[in-house]
């Protein structure tokens, strides 16, 4: 075997001979052949059109939202936060199928526990309304909730080729097998033509050969074995009358064996996050520098003690209003301080990068394209990509003194440390934000925040403590102390920064990880197992999450990016 340009090429019997009893004339010419037919075969591979699964990537949910929409025309597609859910939660769990470079297939799946993945059940619910935050990293079920072919390549196999990636998941995490409820497109045109009376004489029809539904043949030519009818499986779904089979697919390496676990063969190691919260004080500066240097301190403070996450204060930056030191209307002053953004965006990003820790950079009055001042937490990480998320709720002072608008995106920020989420003051008293974050897989919501006085305070803390007990999640507060003169509306400032956690066995007395002392410049660091909280999730004295009652209600999110 020879090695040509990379590519390895066999030679033949008969070259060999040939190169053995020939002189060096004939040799060349038989090593100028071989190397012409080796460089037409690169050309031929190279311009062959490839296929190829992997893993879905952030970065695909918007091109898996169009192939949804073309795979299924009459259905709403999923929501851009859904498919973030679903990639956040179990990232080895989704698929994507490319050809030429275009992505063509994706399957979706999470782990669940046996009993439940075996019981009836609807999509809604066993799914979480498609975020696959029922994920359990302890579930000895693979549950597959999706499985879309684009409809031009639909001759390609690519669905053969997702399901085979999930059988190889399966192998390789040790689990009892695969459970899923598949469609049957072929029963509502079966029962118009009163070939059978139910969905169930339907299935057996299926099974016995004696009708052929593209999908359920499908999945038994796969090894799927049909369990049963799940009626109102999938109400939207008018083809099926809403109706889905229930199929298992048992793993033949692992004895499908109620009482065996494997759970501790595929846990993932234990990981830390250390987080720092700055109780920032306001002080008057006379120049952007100054300031710049007092972040640089508290970054680098905490960076000696090897921190993950550093949180700043929402508006923070009004500090920069003190070097001009003009008496301005509040609105125009909050205007001013825009002037800044670019300046502010670099500072947090060199000191991320250099400092080798993610900040979380509070608050900045930003004036976006249209002209709006909105209230925009910077979040710059350590590989240098800096990410915006706005508030959501401005307070009526807020919207009275300082004219800032709210925004209409809440998008989960993937790290280094998993997926994160930002919730600026007042956001953070509004449960549905929370919950729309946590279903997008956050383990842990930063909340920089601005407030005057105990009860102002309070009202963000009580708040932020539910939000930690009702979604079994990390929270993280940094505010400011100190007087800031002349800026109207920002005259006093109370705050006690904490993190807070869950209230179970595993966690924190009182769930305060880390406290302040009120109104003192200082900073709080706390460590933050996110095993811990995986663990209580699935096995704690309350199980918030999984507890949800998805028959009854949800959070949906009603905006999103634009395509």
């Amino acid at each position: 075997m020879t090695e040509t340009a990379g590519e390895k090429t066999l030679t033949s019997p008969r070259e060999t001979a040939l190169d053995e009893r020939s002189g060096p004339g004939v040799k060349r010419a038989a090593a100028k052949a071989s190397n012409a037919r080796a460089a037409r075969a690169k050309e031929r591979a190279e311009t062959k059109p490839k296929l190829f699964v992997r893993p879905a990537l952030l970065k695909d949910v918007r091109a898996i939202q169009a192939l949804c929409r073309r795979a299924y025309p009459s259905m709403e597609p999923y929501a851009q936060a859904q498919l973030r859910g679903q990639i956040q939660m179990f990232p080895e769990g989704q698929f994507v199928a490319i050809y030429e470079d275009e992505l063509v297939g994706y399957a979706a799946t999470f782990l669940i526990d046996e009993k439940t993945a075996l019981a009836p059940h609807d999509w809604k619910t066993i799914t979480g309304n498609g975020f696959a935050s029922r994920h359990d990293d302890d579930g000895d079920i693979l549950y597959g909730f999706e499985v879309m072919v684009d409809p031009k390549h639909r001759g390609l196999r690519i669905g053969q080729r997702l399901y085979n990636e999930r059988k190889r998941l399966a192998i390789d995490l040790k689990l009892k097998g695969i459970v899923f409820a598949g469609r049957m497109p072929g029963y509502d045109k079966a029962k118009r033509r009163k070939q059978v009376a139910s969905a169930e004489e339907y299935l057996e029809a299926v099974v016995e050969q004696g009708l052929r539904d593209p999908v359920i043949s499908f999945q038994m030519r796969n090894g799927f074995e049909p369990l049963r009818v799940l009626h109102d499986y999938l109400p939207i779904d008018h083809e099926s009358r809403g109706n889905a089979v229930h199929l298992v697919w048992w793993n033949p390496a692992v004895a499908p064996d109620p009482n065996a676990r494997h759970a501790k063969q595929r846990r993932r190691p234990q990981s830390t996050v250390r987080v720092a919260c700055i109780q920032y004080q306001q002080r008057k500066v006379d120049s952007f520098q100054e300031f710049a240097d007092q972040v640089e301190y508290f970054v680098d403070a905490v960076a000696d003690y090897k921190s993950d996450f550093c949180v700043f204060p929402e508006l923070f930056t009004l500090q920069l209003l003190s070097i001009d030191n003009e008496n301005l209307p509040p609105d125009k002053a909050i205007a001013q301080l825009s002037k800044y953004t670019e300046r502010l965006k670099e500072m947090l990003s060199r000191l991320a990068v250099h400092y080798n820790i993610n900040i979380i950079g509070g608050s900045h009055p930003t004036r976006d394209e249209d002209g709006d001042i909105i209230n925009v937490c910077y979040v710059c990480l350590r590989d240098g990509s800096i990410h915006a998320r706005a508030k959501i709720h401005p307070t009526p002072n807020e919207r009275y003194w300082w004219s800032i608008v709210g925004a209409d995106e809440a998008d989960t920020i993937m790290t280094d440390c998993g997926p994160i989420g930002v919730m600026i003051c007042y956001d953070s008293e509004f449960p549905e934000l929370a919950r729309h974050l946590v279903d997008q897989g956050a383990q842990i919501l930063f909340v920089p925040f601005c407030t005057d006085e105990r009860k102002s305070y309070l009202r963000v803390r009580y708040c932020c403590q539910a939000r930690a007990v009702e979604n079994q999640v990390y929270l993280a507060l940094a505010g400011n102390v100190g007087n800031l003169p002349n800026v109207e509306n920002m005259d006093i400032q109370y705050a006690q920064s904490c993190i807070l956690t869950p209230c179970d066995f595993p966690f924190d007395r009182d769930g305060i990880a880390a406290d302040t002392t009120p109104n003192s410049e200082m900073v709080a660091i706390a460590d933050l197992n996110l095993d811990t909280l995986r663990q209580a999730r699935a096995n704690g004295t309350v199980q918030n999450l999984r507890d949800r009652r998805f028959d009854l209600y949800s959070v949906q999110w009603r905006k999103e990016k634009s395509r």
